[in-house]
């Protein structure tokens, strides 16, 4: 989620890179859970925001939230870390907040738990926590992390939503050999968790495609903001590009088994359609 905040440029050293191309040959046809957790509520924000063409008198309580794929043998992944700074739970006005690791405690898992974080896009309330689980090894698009540690903050670059200290932090754990990137679009990262570009809700987002026993799910994150931008076929309203946007929904259309099965970024009605287990966190099945 792009959302106001005032953020000075900075310069960053030219340091190794850890990288990933190509697809998984792995044929163990692994099945996950999926599971979104809430962990705060950003008040009335602006649906416009959200929705190419909504009123603009509209307002929405986003739903902050970050999802958890649980598969064998102990492999536990977040897509995405949420946030845990006080710069945002108190800057941003975040209300209902527990810290990342409060709403993994939910299901019973600690933060040494986590063996990996696909990071989504690098927005502060996606990619903040991504230092709260000491284990994980992290995914990110290359040109997502070439891009905001360089361009992004040169004359005519763009980084709004994207904090200094986060993408520091991104860096350090790359020299520690602890991140990944994800070199193009419809990867297979993990076995039965596929990686796709196109949406475009920053310089090169990404969204997941995970293999469950009902099915496809397909975790959107901010490429599809609300349940609304599915259908009225409305892109997000914050994009590089709107038509990649639309055509990326579509795509999602393709991937997911069911179309309830996208999960898009801050839509609270995802604890409505699933309920289960509840207290701020859902199943997606």
């Amino acid at each position: 989620m792009t959302l106001p905040f005032v953020l000075a440029a900075f310069s960053l050293f030219t340091l190794p890179m850890v990288s990933l191309s190509g697809r998984s040959q792995s044929t163990a046809n692994t099945v996950y859970e999926v599971y979104a957790l809430g962990y705060a509520i950003y008040p009335d924000y602006p649906t416009s925001s959200f929705v190419a063409g909504a009123d603009q008198t509209r307002k929405t309580d986003a739903q902050m939230m970050f999802w958890l794929i649980k598969g064998p043998g102990g492999r536990t992944v977040l897509v995405d870390a949420g946030c845990y700074h006080e710069r945002f739970v108190k800057g941003q006005g975040l209300k209902d907040f527990i810290k990342p690791t409060e709403a993994l405690a939910k299901l019973g898992l600690s933060p040494g738990d986590v063996t990996d974080i696909i990071i989504s896009h690098l927005h502060w309330d996606h990619a903040d926590g991504v230092d709260l689980f000491p284990n994980a090894k992290v995914w990110i698009q290359k040109d997502e992390y070439a891009y905001y540690t360089g361009a992004a903050w040169q004359t005519g670059g763009r980084h709004g939503g994207i904090d200094p200290e986060d993408v520091l932090t991104l860096v350090r754990l790359n020299t520690e050999g602890k991140v990944n990137l994800v070199d193009g679009d419809d990867r297979e990262i993990i076995d039965g968790i596929r990686v796709y570009t196109g949406g475009r809700h920053t310089f090169a987002s990404q969204y997941v495609g995970v293999r469950t026993a009902g099915g496809t799910v397909v975790i959107a994150s901010d490429n599809v903001y609300l349940y609304e931008n599915l259908q009225r076929r409305a892109p997000i309203a914050q994009t590089f590009d709107a038509d990649s946007n639309l055509r990326a929904q579509e795509r999602m259309r393709r991937i997911a088994s069911r179309p309830d099965l996208i999960v898009p970024g801050h839509d609270p009605e995802v604890f409505v359609k699933f309920p289960k287990p509840g207290n701020g966190v859902a199943r997606i099945q």
